[in-house]
């Protein structure tokens, strides 16, 4: 399947799925076309970013910016040696911040993968 394809599906998840919590979508684009990410912004003013390649990578980061501060909540493969006694290397979770890495058990099927961490924004939102 094309990558063009598997975004424009990531975006018809998200905008059928989740429309309780994401009021827009966009997929941004490389100079040359092909898809860079596709963006989610979020009923309390935040986004998400999804990124996904052909050869297996991905991150889905959530990037909130309030009164107090900026938090993000971000799930990636990028492999860290900062990251190596995490259990998932190298997969792994920013829980909040850069820093504050735990174990990643989100799905390796970018499907999947969009559905459970936007599940996990509705939950935090409802919070």
């Amino acid at each position: 399947m094309p990558i063009s394809a598997i975004y424009e599906h990531l975006r018809q998840i998200a905008s059928e799925e989740f429309r309780d919590i994401i009021v827009s979508t966009v997929i941004e684009a490389l100079p040359t076309g092909d898809p860079r990410k596709l963006r989610l912004h979020v009923v309390d003013g935040s986004f998400v970013d999804v990124f996904v390649s052909l050869a297996g990578r991905y991150s889905t980061h959530w990037q909130r910016t309030e009164a107090a501060g900026s938090t993000l909540y971000r799930h990636d493969n990028a492999p860290h040696a900062s990251w190596r006694a995490v259990s998932t290397c190298p997969k792994h979770f920013h829980d909040g911040s850069e820093q504050n890495v735990v174990a990643s058990h989100l799905s390796s099927d970018p499907q999947i993968a969009l559905r459970e961490f936007c599940i996990y924004v509705r939950h935090t939102l409802q919070k």
